[in-house]
């Protein structure tokens, strides 16, 4: 199962950030028209410079209550993002000390859900987002096969959803080390759809990796990449704040 917990760049308050949850199951993309069921792990991002999606903040004067709520989720969120720093997104491997203090960060911020029926206010999770935590992970055999020990650098990911219209395009981003012209980005289009009141089915519709010089780089291992980035599948929307 996947965890995604997102912040937007300019969050209505800097105390207390927004933040975003989802759990999601993966089915991996093949060139061939073979495919096969897979589960990714947590994802959490925030988002980057130059867009704004929508957030919902409440008044801390409406009630006592709601100031402690608020102090609780601060500290919570606070707890968490020092929790995910220097960890590279972890997506190279954390220690499993350090993932269990995340997961149980993350469950008692889901515990706190304020928005019981997510799928209901898709608008909370419009807008373009930055990776920041993973437990998907790239290990040993898999990171060597594409590359990313010496030779190409794993730079950031980013996801923009479009709610008018159904749609996501994530974008991950490498750099050639020593080798501009490998620097470019693999990106993943996808539509979805509603499924409940909390989970939405994601479809893959297209990928593409630019420029050619790094896709001759991936060009052998592309089912590999794209069984690591590809999102088809379903997800489960459980703190959207």
């Amino acid at each position: 199962m996947a965890t995604m917990l997102v912040q937007p760049l300019f969050p209505a308050s800097s105390m207390n950030p927004q933040i975003q949850v989802t759990t999601n199951k993966i089915r991996t993309h093949r060139l061939t028209p073979a495919t096969h069921q897979r589960t990714k792990t947590s994802r959490f991002c925030e988002c980057p410079s130059g867009s704004i999606p929508i957030y919902i903040t409440r008044a801390a004067e409406q009630s006592s209550g709601l100031v402690g709520e608020e102090e609780t989720l601060t500290q919570i969120k606070t707890e968490l993002f020092q929790a995910l720093e220097g960890i590279n997104r972890g997506i190279f491997g954390v220690p499993s000390e350090k993932k269990s203090e995340i997961e149980n960060l993350v469950k008692q911020l889901e515990s706190q859900n304020p928005t019981p029926d997510p799928t209901l206010n898709l608008e909370q999770v419009a807008g373009c987002w930055k990776l920041v935590y993973s437990t998907i992970t790239i290990l040993g055999a898999k990171r060597t096969k594409l590359g990313l020990r010496d030779f190409i650098s794993l730079g950031d990911f980013f996801q923009t959803i479009d709610v008018t219209k159904s749609k996501a395009v994530n974008v991950i981003k490498f750099s050639g080390r020593g080798f501009k012209l490998l620097d470019g980005l693999l990106t993943i289009e996808s539509s979805f759809k509603i499924a409940s009141r909390s989970r939405v089915d994601i479809k893959y519709d297209n990928s593409t990796i630019t420029p050619d010089q790094l896709m001759n780089v991936f060009r052998k291992n592309y089912d590999l990449l794209l069984g690591v980035f590809n999102p088809e599948g379903w997800l489960d929307i459980t703190y959207p704040n």
